[in-house]
């Protein structure tokens, strides 16, 4: 299993947004997660398409695009031809889960689905042999810098446990509240893919992701 650190540009300085990539892809980071926001399914509104498109031309990055959007459905092909890597949809906002994920593996990316804290990993659990990826939130949807859900641990286990049962190559990815004492806790529970915002763009960036891919390294060797 691969582990890896995903940072949220959310938590970015947009006035430096394109050197903070850069600066992150120097470092060894090979993904960037995306959080694109309408106002509907979460309160906040972040951006869309024409900053992933513009800091597509620069990057080569793998593009983690996580949808907190009411009917995703419509935006799909939009958010590949602008150049995602991935894309995740909330299981809460689709009319239609299972149509949302054909039409993002036709589109040729990454298939990921979401659950908010309260939702059930039973609700999506029939859909584990379609997805390459679950995201586990560990805080609510839409704001950045909350604490992490101590609740949500036990669903990173129960998800972990369905997914070796069935033998199947599924990523689990935790968003929400990650820091040096949350990312031993995911990462015991089953978690391999780290979305962490203030975490990483507070201070010196560079200092912080080596510090913190140290950090994950250490714990995968407990792991192991």
């Amino acid at each position: 299993m691969e582990y890896r650190l995903c940072p949220s540009i959310l938590s970015a300085d947009f006035n430096r947004l394109g050197e903070q990539i850069q600066t992150l892809e120097k470092a060894g980071v090979e993904w960037l997660h995306i959080d694109v926001m309408d106002g509907d399914f979460v309160p906040s509104i972040s951006f869309g398409m024409p900053v992933i498109r513009s800091i597509r031309k620069e990057s080569k990055m793998f593009f983690d695009v996580h949808l907190m959007v009411s009917a995703p459905e419509r935006y799909i092909q939009d958010f590949v031809d602008c150049g995602a890597d991935s894309i995740t949809v909330h299981a809460e906002a689709c009319e239609d889960l299972e149509r949302a994920i054909e039409l993002i593996r036709d589109a040729g990316v990454k298939v990921g689905v979401s659950i908010k804290p309260a939702t059930p990993v039973n609700d999506i659990s029939h859909l584990l042999e379609d997805v390459d990826m679950v995201l586990i939130m560990t805080v609510q949807p839409g704001f950045g810098g909350q604490k992490y859900l101590p609740e949500c641990t036990e669903k990173i286990v129960e998800l972990k446990e369905l997914i070796d049962r069935e033998e199947l190559d599924v990523d689990i990815q935790v968003d929400g509240g990650i820091n040096d004492e949350t990312m031993e806790t995911v990462m015991k529970a089953g978690a391999n893919l780290l979305v962490a915002g203030s975490y990483v763009f507070s201070g010196d960036l560079e200092t912080n992701v080596y510090s913190i891919q140290k950090k994950m390294d250490k714990i995968k060797s407990e792991i192991d």
